[in-house]
């Protein structure tokens, strides 16, 4: 068992946070002594999936929601299910929207690097849109797709 102030340490998170939580009802088994909250290995695996879902955007309401699923047990197993595959597809989309940024950022290092040897942009404005080193045209190609 640990205590709200280990925890609070563990996860990088403020003490407050996690009496939010508690609040909300995202810890419902969480065991108290004399008043005191103490966070078992279940609460912690809860707490690793509310982080998760928080990172990827999930909002408190539908956190809690997904946590009122896991205490009605395994009939609820296709809405968790269901919940995680949509996630996965909107961290997917937005890992996707990355990637084409950070071709986008890679490209302009090359373009610049390039500028900066050549004193100018005449070359490169002569290969562009589709003359450009092999590696160098995948990363402007992918960065300019829509």
């Amino acid at each position: 068992m640990y205590t709200i102030g280990q925890v609070s340490k563990m996860f990088g998170l403020p003490v407050s946070t996690l009496r939010y939580y508690d609040r909300e009802g995202l810890f419902p088994d969480m065991e108290r002594s004399s008043g005191i909250r103490k966070f078992s290995e279940k609460e912690l695996e809860a707490l690793r999936v509310i982080e998760c879902m928080k990172k990827s955007g999930t909002e408190i309401k539908d956190i809690k929601k997904f946590m009122e699923w896991c205490s009605q047990g395994s009939s609820t197993y296709p809405l968790r299910y269901e919940f995680f595959l949509q996630q996965k597809k909107l961290m997917e989309a937005e890992i996707e929207q990355m990637q084409k940024t950070l071709d986008m950022i890679r490209f302009k290092c090359w373009y610049y690097e390039q500028a900066i040897a050549d004193g100018n942009e005449d070359r490169l404005n002569q290969m562009l849109p589709d003359k450009l080193p092999p590696k160098i045209q995948v990363l402007y190609n992918h960065a300019h797709q829509d």
